[in-house]
Protein backbone atom coordinates (compact mmCIF):
# COMPACT_ATOMS: atom_id res chain seq x y z
CA UNK A 1 0.00 0.00 0.00
CA UNK A 2 1.60 3.50 -1.12
CA UNK A 3 -1.26 5.56 1.13
CA UNK A 4 -4.31 5.22 2.42
CA UNK A 5 -7.00 7.01 4.54
CA UNK A 6 -8.10 6.43 8.06
CA UNK A 7 -11.69 6.87 9.00
CA UNK A 8 -13.21 6.57 12.56
CA UNK A 9 -14.91 3.65 13.69
CA UNK A 10 -18.12 3.49 15.43
CA UNK A 11 -18.29 2.12 18.55
CA UNK A 12 -20.68 -0.12 20.19
CA UNK A 13 -22.63 2.70 21.83
CA UNK A 14 -22.79 4.90 18.43
CA UNK A 15 -19.34 6.76 19.73
CA UNK A 16 -16.82 7.31 16.65
CA UNK A 17 -13.46 7.06 17.82
CA UNK A 18 -11.98 10.28 19.10
CA UNK A 19 -10.20 12.37 15.76
CA UNK A 20 -7.68 13.35 18.05
CA UNK A 21 -6.44 9.89 18.34
CA UNK A 22 -7.10 9.51 14.23
CA UNK A 23 -4.78 12.38 14.03
CA UNK A 24 -1.86 10.56 16.46
CA UNK A 25 -2.36 6.81 14.34
CA UNK A 26 -1.54 8.83 11.20
CA UNK A 27 1.10 11.05 12.55
CA UNK A 28 2.73 7.35 13.50
CA UNK A 29 2.16 6.04 9.97
CA UNK A 30 4.58 8.16 8.61
CA UNK A 31 2.39 9.45 5.96
CA UNK A 32 1.08 5.56 4.80
CA UNK A 33 -2.11 6.85 6.50
CA UNK A 34 -4.06 10.26 6.07
CA UNK A 35 -6.97 11.09 8.66
CA UNK A 36 -10.52 11.88 7.97
CA UNK A 37 -12.66 13.91 10.10
CA UNK A 38 -15.48 12.45 11.45
CA UNK A 39 -18.28 15.03 12.19
CA UNK A 40 -21.05 14.92 14.81
CA UNK A 41 -24.17 16.52 14.33
CA UNK A 42 -23.62 19.93 17.19
CA UNK A 43 -22.30 23.07 16.97
CA UNK A 44 -19.52 22.06 19.64
CA UNK A 45 -18.55 18.93 16.95
CA UNK A 46 -18.59 20.86 14.01
CA UNK A 47 -16.64 23.87 15.34
CA UNK A 48 -13.66 21.38 16.81
CA UNK A 49 -13.87 19.58 13.14
CA UNK A 50 -12.86 22.76 11.13
CA UNK A 51 -10.88 23.65 14.20
CA UNK A 52 -8.57 20.24 13.93
CA UNK A 53 -8.93 19.87 9.60
CA UNK A 54 -6.86 24.29 9.82
CA UNK A 55 -4.48 22.91 12.38
CA UNK A 56 -3.49 20.09 10.22
CA UNK A 57 -3.80 21.99 7.00
CA UNK A 58 -2.57 19.82 4.43
CA UNK A 59 -2.67 16.40 6.37
CA UNK A 60 -6.95 16.13 6.66
CA UNK A 61 -8.04 14.99 3.31
CA UNK A 62 -11.70 14.75 4.12
CA UNK A 63 -14.88 15.13 6.64
CA UNK A 64 -17.23 12.21 6.89
CA UNK A 65 -21.09 12.43 8.07
CA UNK A 66 -22.70 9.40 9.55
CA UNK A 67 -26.31 9.28 8.15
CA UNK A 68 -28.56 6.70 9.79
CA UNK A 69 -26.54 7.05 12.58
CA UNK A 70 -27.86 9.32 16.01
CA UNK A 71 -29.26 12.58 14.61
CA UNK A 72 -27.07 13.11 10.95
CA UNK A 73 -29.23 14.36 8.58
CA UNK A 74 -27.60 15.59 5.69
CA UNK A 75 -29.63 19.28 5.23
CA UNK A 76 -29.55 19.74 9.51
CA UNK A 77 -28.88 23.17 9.35
CA UNK A 78 -25.98 22.52 11.87
CA UNK A 79 -23.64 21.16 9.38
CA UNK A 80 -23.90 24.55 7.33
CA UNK A 81 -20.75 26.09 8.54
CA UNK A 82 -18.59 22.92 7.88
CA UNK A 83 -20.20 23.00 4.42
CA UNK A 84 -19.05 25.95 3.57
CA UNK A 85 -15.44 25.37 5.12
CA UNK A 86 -15.01 22.20 2.91
CA UNK A 87 -16.00 24.30 -0.49
CA UNK A 88 -13.39 26.72 0.73
CA UNK A 89 -10.68 24.37 1.44
CA UNK A 90 -11.47 21.81 -1.25
CA UNK A 91 -12.15 19.06 0.89
CA UNK A 92 -14.65 16.63 0.21
CA UNK A 93 -17.44 15.46 2.67
CA UNK A 94 -17.97 11.88 2.89
CA UNK A 95 -21.59 10.93 3.64
CA UNK A 96 -22.12 7.01 4.85
CA UNK A 97 -25.06 5.98 2.99
CA UNK A 98 -27.24 2.68 2.48
CA UNK A 99 -27.29 -0.13 5.30
CA UNK A 100 -26.36 0.38 8.87
CA UNK A 101 -24.21 -1.61 11.04
CA UNK A 102 -26.72 -1.29 13.76
CA UNK A 103 -30.14 -2.41 13.68
CA UNK A 104 -31.32 0.91 14.83
CA UNK A 105 -29.91 3.28 12.22
CA UNK A 106 -32.13 5.30 10.45
CA UNK A 107 -32.05 4.33 6.60
CA UNK A 108 -34.79 6.56 5.60
CA UNK A 109 -32.17 9.19 6.71
CA UNK A 110 -29.22 6.94 5.26
CA UNK A 111 -30.48 6.85 2.03
CA UNK A 112 -28.62 8.08 -0.86
CA UNK A 113 -30.85 10.22 -2.61
CA UNK A 114 -30.94 12.48 0.57
CA UNK A 115 -27.79 14.02 -1.30
CA UNK A 116 -29.58 15.30 -4.02
CA UNK A 117 -30.98 18.53 -2.54
CA UNK A 118 -27.36 19.13 -1.34
CA UNK A 119 -25.58 18.87 -4.82
CA UNK A 120 -27.89 20.99 -5.94
CA UNK A 121 -26.94 23.54 -3.77
CA UNK A 122 -23.47 22.95 -3.40
CA UNK A 123 -22.03 22.14 -6.60
CA UNK A 124 -18.75 23.17 -5.67
CA UNK A 125 -18.99 20.95 -2.88
CA UNK A 126 -17.41 17.20 -3.41
CA UNK A 127 -19.80 14.99 -2.42
CA UNK A 128 -18.62 11.24 -1.81
CA UNK A 129 -21.45 8.57 -0.92
CA UNK A 130 -19.63 5.85 0.95
CA UNK A 131 -20.65 2.47 0.03
CA UNK A 132 -22.22 3.18 -3.44
CA UNK A 133 -25.49 3.58 -1.33
CA UNK A 134 -25.73 -0.43 -1.37
CA UNK A 135 -28.89 -1.69 -1.83
CA UNK A 136 -29.50 1.63 -3.34
CA UNK A 137 -27.41 1.36 -6.15
CA UNK A 138 -28.85 2.53 -9.03
CA UNK A 139 -29.89 5.93 -7.18
CA UNK A 140 -26.32 6.25 -6.54
CA UNK A 141 -25.36 5.31 -10.29
CA UNK A 142 -27.84 8.54 -11.37
CA UNK A 143 -26.55 10.82 -8.66
CA UNK A 144 -22.65 10.61 -9.96
CA UNK A 145 -24.09 10.29 -13.84
CA UNK A 146 -26.27 13.86 -12.57
CA UNK A 147 -23.61 16.03 -10.34
CA UNK A 148 -20.74 16.43 -11.84
CA UNK A 149 -19.29 16.93 -7.63
CA UNK A 150 -20.59 13.68 -6.24
CA UNK A 151 -18.56 10.53 -6.14
CA UNK A 152 -19.19 7.20 -4.61
CA UNK A 153 -16.92 4.64 -3.12
CA UNK A 154 -17.09 1.07 -2.57
CA UNK A 155 -15.92 0.50 0.64
CA UNK A 156 -17.84 -2.23 2.79
CA UNK A 157 -19.90 -3.72 0.96
CA UNK A 158 -18.42 -7.25 1.09
CA UNK A 159 -18.97 -8.85 4.86
CA UNK A 160 -18.31 -12.70 5.64
CA UNK A 161 -20.49 -15.11 6.74
CA UNK A 162 -22.93 -15.79 4.86
CA UNK A 163 -22.99 -19.45 2.83
CA UNK A 164 -23.67 -16.85 -0.48
CA UNK A 165 -21.45 -14.63 -0.14
CA UNK A 166 -19.54 -15.66 -3.49
CA UNK A 167 -22.46 -15.69 -5.42
CA UNK A 168 -23.48 -12.41 -3.61
CA UNK A 169 -19.75 -10.87 -4.50
CA UNK A 170 -20.49 -11.96 -8.24
CA UNK A 171 -24.24 -10.14 -8.09
CA UNK A 172 -22.60 -7.27 -6.36
CA UNK A 173 -20.24 -6.65 -9.02
CA UNK A 174 -22.46 -7.33 -11.67
CA UNK A 175 -24.73 -4.32 -10.33
CA UNK A 176 -21.70 -2.12 -9.70
CA UNK A 177 -20.59 -2.81 -13.39
CA UNK A 178 -23.98 -1.64 -14.91
CA UNK A 179 -24.13 1.56 -12.51
CA UNK A 180 -20.88 2.53 -14.25
CA UNK A 181 -22.20 1.61 -17.73
CA UNK A 182 -25.06 4.34 -16.82
CA UNK A 183 -22.83 6.88 -15.34
CA UNK A 184 -21.02 6.49 -18.86
CA UNK A 185 -17.50 5.09 -17.05
CA UNK A 186 -15.66 4.64 -13.50
CA UNK A 187 -13.99 8.50 -13.76
CA UNK A 188 -16.67 8.85 -10.13
CA UNK A 189 -15.89 5.82 -8.20
CA UNK A 190 -13.40 5.15 -5.78
CA UNK A 191 -11.93 2.11 -3.67
CA UNK A 192 -11.94 1.60 -0.75
CA UNK A 193 -11.73 -1.11 2.00
CA UNK A 194 -13.39 -0.46 5.42
CA UNK A 195 -11.29 -2.50 6.81
CA UNK A 196 -12.14 -4.05 9.32
CA UNK A 197 -15.56 -4.39 7.98
CA UNK A 198 -14.35 -6.12 4.95
CA UNK A 199 -10.37 -7.11 4.08
CA UNK A 200 -8.57 -5.11 1.60
CA UNK A 201 -7.93 -8.16 -0.32
CA UNK A 202 -11.68 -8.71 -0.37
CA UNK A 203 -12.28 -5.39 -1.46
CA UNK A 204 -9.92 -5.84 -4.01
CA UNK A 205 -11.34 -9.13 -5.50
CA UNK A 206 -14.61 -7.41 -6.10
CA UNK A 207 -12.80 -4.71 -7.77
CA UNK A 208 -11.12 -7.46 -10.12
CA UNK A 209 -14.57 -8.83 -10.64
CA UNK A 210 -16.20 -5.28 -12.09
CA UNK A 211 -16.53 -5.57 -16.04
CA UNK A 212 -14.80 -3.08 -16.76
CA UNK A 213 -11.90 -1.76 -19.00
CA UNK A 214 -8.65 -1.95 -17.76
CA UNK A 215 -7.88 2.03 -17.45
CA UNK A 216 -11.73 2.01 -15.73
CA UNK A 217 -9.94 -0.52 -12.98
CA UNK A 218 -7.16 1.52 -12.82
CA UNK A 219 -8.83 4.49 -12.05
CA UNK A 220 -11.08 3.05 -9.78
CA UNK A 221 -8.31 1.42 -7.64
CA UNK A 222 -5.88 4.17 -7.65
CA UNK A 223 -6.37 7.43 -9.40
CA UNK A 224 -9.65 8.68 -8.73
CA UNK A 225 -8.85 9.05 -5.03
CA UNK A 226 -5.68 10.43 -5.84
CA UNK A 227 -8.03 13.24 -7.58
CA UNK A 228 -10.57 13.80 -5.68
CA UNK A 229 -8.53 14.02 -2.33
CA UNK A 230 -5.76 15.22 -3.87
CA UNK A 231 -3.09 12.51 -2.59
Amino acid sequence: MGTGLLLSSIGGKGVPFPNEDLLELCARSRGKLLPVITVLPSPKKVRNAMQLARRNDGLVKAFKIMLGYGEARVGDPVFNPLYDYAESADLPVMFHTGDTADARGSLMHAHPLTLDALANERDQLKIVACHFGNPWIDDVAELIYKHPNVYADVSGLVVGGSKYVEQYTNWLAKRLSRAMYFAGGADKVIFGSDYPVTHPSVAISLVEKFEIDTGDRKRVLSENAKKVFRL
